[in-house]
């Protein structure tokens, strides 16, 4: 039995990341960047697919873990019958160069502690065996593209195509290991101590959550944390931030919804813009916004939902049949065929994103502009179209209840940036299209026996994705429609007090049952009734929502409310930005996110 998600802790560079589980695990690493293969691939196979272990070899008594304050460098202390031991986990902030460094500090608190390492190089997600030589300074890796150095002064030795270690820390000794990847076909890079990089980590990190604006209340250590967790989920060469760093995390064990979040998706555009900047990042705000317009720029009708990291967007879908799973759940995906699916919100996304962005003092320039108009062109005919909806669905197209509603946001904001902005465009046209959406999406999406607005036209299924009416401003929130969806939902599709994405899903989305409670679904439910005025209910909401946070404030994508633990990849920058914004909308109700977007 491996560890659970929640068992693991990230660390990063804002050019990847890895997580690193309790028991002092490397599992998961993928070098140079996020959407790079796999060096250390255990998290979805076992041992032999690659991980660094570095931990006590007696029985441990307990495990404690903090990120030390206002950084990203996760401390682990393990405490044994010999004594005990801490390991500062942390990967270094490369502002230029092709080098990345993972650094790992032993260092003896109590006692003398007798210590393991365990490194099983695997590179392409555990199928490549490298070739491994001993060096004056550790030993070096290579095969094909990649190469790694293995630095520390402890001897080290192989087995079986494993490299093991043996040592012993005394109290306040300290011993460091740094792990470098390079571009094998390069000489090997220079390197710096271990304790200085270590010190120059936590700086940098410091330095940039200072920067957070919002004041102390109780929930700012949560925010600070989920800001931290967001920053390191940008690609910091583009300002791209993937949803997760992980892929093939199971939304249900031993299922088989099982996909690559290792990319960028517009439909988190403006939810991210609006946690970025309350918060006070105007410099990350305005960077993703400025990879949104470069990513979209082309054909408005070949938009695509998500792209990589510097604007990919050729990111085909393949099953790797040697990796088993995590916990038996295939088949592991790398690539997400769901990039050429057809989803009509994204335009509402990317317009909303600009209306955002303006709003907030941050204007593009006027080609900019010029890409949103020929957006708006394709939008007078191309919202009519039935299309994938916002959770991806495998099965036919429908149209969509959200989709609509963010085509209709599209031409709200594009009224809006003539209207305010002072941006040349067909205002009275656009005028028309919004009117004509809002009419169709109220004659077909509203379920009058249900007394709710439906997953899609005609449908009786409903959907969570509906609790975003309010938000985005196509109702308000005092409408009785709203209303009565809101309780429609509260009656279906929640579970112990979390939100499900939709009821039976098979029939919708062409793929097998089974799911967990979506977390950012349940964050905008919390919003919804901050609208409504319910602020005790949506404070109740948001502090069990905080509750499923690991020991190190992390949350996934989904929870399991019968096992009890989490569920999809991990962590996940969605489930983070609604954090962020629920708590705003909490602390400053007037000029929270929700009220914002609702009265934009």
């Amino acid at each position: 039995m491996g560890l659970r998600i929640e068992d693991y802790a990230l660390i990063g560079n804002t050019r990847t990341a890895a997580l690193v589980g309790r028991d002092g695990s490397i599992d998961w690493l993928c070098m140079p960047r996020f959407d790079s293969g796999a060096c250390f691939a255990a998290l979805l196979g076992d041992r032999e697919n690659g991980r660094w272990l570095l931990a006590p070899r007696g029985k441990i008594r307990k495990v404690r873990r903090h990120y030390r304050e206002s950084t990203l460098v996760l401390e682990t202390e393990f405490e044994t019958s010999e004594g005990v031991v801490a390991i500062s986990d942390f990967m270094p902030i490369q502002e230029s160069g092709y080098q990345v460094d993972l650094v790992r500090v032993v260092e003896g608190r109590k006692g003398t502690v007798s210590m393991r390492m365990e490194a099983v190089f695997r590179f392409d997600y555990g199928s490549i065996v490298p070739w491994v030589r001993r060096r004056d300074h550790g030993l070096s890796a290579i095969a094909g593209p990649d190469a790694l150095r293995l630095r520390s002064p402890v001897r080290m030795f192989g087995q079986d195509f494993r490299t093991l270690a043996e040592f012993t820390v005394g109290e306040r000794q300290t011993i460091p290991f740094t792990l470098t990847w390079f571009p094998s076909h390069e000489q090997e890079p220079g390197h710096k101590h271990p304790i200085h990089m270590l010190a120059e980590t936590e700086s940098w990190w410091r330095k940039w959550a200072a920067q957070c604006s919002i004041a102390a209340g109780p929930w700012r250590d949560a925010v600070v944390r989920s800001l931290i967790t967001l920053k390191a989920l940008t690609y910091g060469p583009t300002g791209g931030i993937v949803a997760a760093p992980t892929t093939s995390l199971p939304e249900s064990m031993g299922g088989s919804r099982n996909w690559d979040y290792r990319y960028c998706w517009l439909r988190d555009a403006t939810f991210t813009l609006y946690a970025l900047l309350v918060a006070g990042y105007t410099e990350e705000a305005q960077a993703w916004r400025e990879w949104l317009l470069r990513a979209v720029a082309g054909e408005p009708q070949k938009l695509q939902i998500m792209y990589g990291l510097a604007g990919e967007r050729r990111l085909s879908e393949m099953e790797i049949p040697w990796l088993k799973g995590y916990e038996a759940s295939t088949p592991v995906r790398i690539g997400n065929a769901a990039h050429g699916q057809f989803q009509l919100d994204v335009y509402g996304e990317v317009m909303d994103a600009m209306h955002t962005a303006r709003a907030h003092g941050i204007e593009a320039d006027a080609d900019a502009w010029e890409v949103l108009k020929v957006i708006m062109d394709f939008l007078e005919t191309g919202w009519r179209e039935p299309d994938n909806g916002i959770w991806e669905v495998r099965g036919p197209h429908r149209h969509f209840t959200f989709s609509k509603v963010m085509a209709w946001v599209a031409a709200d904001r594009a009224v809006k940036a003539v209207e305010r902005h002072g941006h040349r465009g067909p205002i009275e046209k656009w005028r028309a299209l919004r009117e004509q959406i809002r009419k169709d999406v109220m004659a077909h999406a509203f379920n009058r026996e249900l007394n709710a607005f439906v997953q899609y036209y005609g449908g009786e299924t409903l959907d969570a994705s509906t609790l975003l009416i309010p938000l985005v401003g196509f109702l308000p929130a005092s409408d009785p429609r709203v209303v009565g969806t809101l309780e429609a939902i509260e009656r279906n599709l929640m579970r112990d007090g979390l939100v499900m994405r939709y009821g039976s899903n098979s029939e919708v989305d062409g793929l097998p049952e089974g799911e967990g409670a979506f977390l950012a679904c349940s964050f905008w439910y919390a919003d919804n009734l901050v609208l409504m005025g319910r602020y005790d209910d949506a404070r109740g909401v948001f502090e069990r929502l905080l509750s499923l946070r690991n020991d190190v404030g992390l949350l996934s994508e989904e929870y399991d409310t019968r096992a009890k633990r989490m569920l999809g990849n991990f962590p996940q920058a969605f489930s983070h930005v609604a954090l962020i914004n629920t708590a705003h909308n909490l602390t400053t109700v007037a000029r929270g996110p929700a009220h914002t977007r609702s009265t934009a």
